[in-house]
């Protein structure tokens, strides 16, 4: 008897999209058509529930090919995988970006976050209501899309047999309009940043916009694989006393010692090791790998390379965020040019996700990557010892690892030389919201965060400046007094602020901090992963009482009430996200005066 649990089997289309991942089915077992041999005995489950890993490539592949994931396709991917139903739903339902409910192929995701909130995003989703109707039919509203530089944004997917998705930006209702009315499908995305590098020249920065993204000739024609060639001549235990003598701290926000990390990875004893570049930055107001992924990939696999040489690793993912096409198409492009060079020493896999803030968190990202929901894991043991797979792992973000390419050819002494006692190097700004030319910013490290303004043209004629929100929605909002800090890790923290991953969004006095600090606190409650007790029930009561205070409807207790509802979810939650989900609020508070 065939029990079901739904009104009916996957399509044709479906069954086509798990085919497409996993290959054709070999026994009634793994959903194909019954042989006689099937009704005695089955092979292979232990090698069919080995591929759990590729869980989330195929409920891409379903999303992309029919616009959502039925309950059909999800259980036939289920019977392919040999995953219970229950736990591929609870995947399913975890991701943004998968849809559970049937929809329109053609989707459009208009950002409404902070820096598109600057640039006229309400007005344009008003405008989508009166004409399409409410949002999450027709089209969706979606927190960042890491195009702040040129906001408001937009995201395009048409879901078919060529599935394609594209981003739009700046975005306007005529091309809403255009789009959803069934008009000319958008352009490909021009790169619009403006960049600086240090004293003109050098720098993370120096290639983009110069060399051709696509061609491995122009790269090396730029020094690409220089730093590889010298990595294999000084050995891996040379590339990692380079990396320690340069103190290099990670570039994601956590600012953890990259040679301490690289030491311990490369000697643990369990085997295989492996290699995770975290591309999902998905804080808003931060760019800058985006960038990095789409206009210097070569620069982001070579480095990649280079790490798991020094570090032992078998075996590289980089997981990209599922809201960058063109980096994703870029990377891939870049990975399958060095290797047909010969050039690419590691097997290197990109995995997409799928919406969720939460896997920037490394442990999150590693269940991600294994086919689970997005939750981080408890710590101790701590990923040099037991990460993805149990296995001992290094992560990096992309800012890190492309570092290291001038630490090697320049040597870990020379880039010690340059920023500050404990913050050498440059770093990687994104600046947007109310200044002159948004865009990202390579200044030294301990520049003052008034010069960096200034460098980006400062403020608009006539205006005056509110705040700065430094660090993005996890990070603290900055005062007029405050802009001569230096752009540093002991100097933000001197005055309790924070680096995090170089979001800088600047408020002018036209910005409605109100409105933005409400969808700061909405963004944390709809992207907790709701796994512990603190951040889950914290961050909807921290929005409840916001909107109080904000609306006038205060109660008398409901300042201490915030203050307390921060402090449990600083102490007693898992991950990071709970930890800083009140900083930016507590911060307006206290600095700004905001309630």
């Amino acid at each position: 008897m065939d029990i079901r649990t739904t009104g009916g089997p996957a399509t044709a289309e479906e069954i086509a999209a798990v085919d497409g991942v996993l290959g054709d089915p070999s026994s009634l077992w793994e959903g194909g058509v019954r042989h006689p041999a099937d009704d005695h005995i089955a092979f292979g489950g232990h090698v069919t529930r080995a591929q759990r890993p590729v869980l989330l490539p195929v409920l891409h592949a379903i999303q992309d090919r029919v616009g959502w994931v039925s309950r059909g396709a999800l259980e036939y991917a289920c019977r392919r995988l040999s995953i219970p139903p229950a736990e591929a739903y609870g995947v399913v339902s975890f991701y943004g970006r998968f849809a559970l409910e049937e929809r329109p192929a053609l989707a459009l995701h208009v950002c409404d976050d902070i820096a598109c909130k600057c640039a006229g995003a309400d007005e344009l989703c008003s405008a989508l209501e009166r004409d399409f109707g409410p949002a999450g039919k027709t089209w969706h509203r979606s927190p960042c899309l890491g195009l702040c530089d040129r906001a408001p944004a937009a995201l395009v997917e048409r879901a078919g047999a060529h599935h394609e998705d594209r981003q739009v930006a700046p975005f306007s209702v005529e091309a809403a309009k255009q789009i959803l009315r069934g008009g000319a499908w958008p352009s490909q995305l021009k790169p619009l940043s403006p960049t600086l590098t240090p004293m003109g020249g050098g720098g993370l920065l120096r290639r983009v916009g110069v060399v051709d993204p696509d061609s491995i000739d122009s790269y090396r024609e730029h020094g690409g694989y220089a730093a590889l060639t010298r990595a294999k001549e000084v050995g891996p235990e040379g590339v990692i006393r380079e990396v320690t003598e340069a103190r290099l701290l990670g570039r994601g926000g956590a600012a953890f010692p990259t040679g301490r990390k690289w030491d311990s990875v490369a000697k643990a004893p369990a085997r295989p090791h492996y290699l995770v570049c975290n591309a999902d930055e998905s804080e808003p107001g931060t760019f800058k790998d985006r960038e990095l992924m789409e206009r210097d990939p070569f620069a982001v696999i070579e480095a990649m390379t280079i790490a798991a040489f020094a570090t032992g690793c078998e075996k590289g993912y980089l997981y990209v965020r599922g809201e960058y096409p063109l980096a994703r198409h870029r990377i891939e492009n870049a990975i399958e040019q060095t290797r047909a060079h010969g050039l690419l020493d590691v097997e290197i896999e990109v995995r997409r996700g799928a919406g969720a803030y939460i896997c920037g968190e490394e442990t999150a990202l590693f269940n991600s990557i294994e086919g689970k929901r997005g939750e981080p894991r408890n710590k101790p043991p701590f990923p040099v010892q037991a990460g993805l797979f149990g296995k001992p792992t290094l992560v990096n973000n992309v800012e890190t690892l492309v570092n290291v390419l001038d630490i090697l050819v320049d040597g870990g002494a020379a880039f010690a030389a340059t920023g500050t006692q404990d913050s050498t190097g440059t770093r990687l700004f994104c600046l947007s919201g109310h200044v002159r030319e948004p865009g990202l910013y390579e200044v030294p490290m301990g520049t003052t965060l008034r010069a960096l303004i200034d460098v980006a043209g400062g403020l608009h004629e006539g205006r005056k400046l509110q705040a700065v929100l430094l660090g993005g929605a996890a990070g603290s909002f900055v005062t007029e007094q405050q802009l001569d800090v230096p752009l540093s890790f002991e100097g933000t923290r001197a005055i309790g602020a924070t680096l995090g991953s170089g979001a800088v969004i600047v408020l002018d006095d036209t910005a409605d901090l109100k409105q933005i600090l409400l969808r700061i606190a909405r963004f944390f409650r709809d992207e907790s992963c709701g796994q512990c007790v603190p951040c889950r029930v914290g961050t909807v009561r921290q929005e409840e009482v916001l909107h109080r205070l904000l609306n006038d409807r205060r109660e008398e207790s409901d300042i201490a009430l915030l203050s307390d509802i921060a402090q449990a979810m600083r102490d007693a939650s898992i991950c990071g996200l709970g930890q800083t989900a009140a900083n930016a609020i507590t911060s307006a508070v206290i600095q700004l005066k905001v309630v």
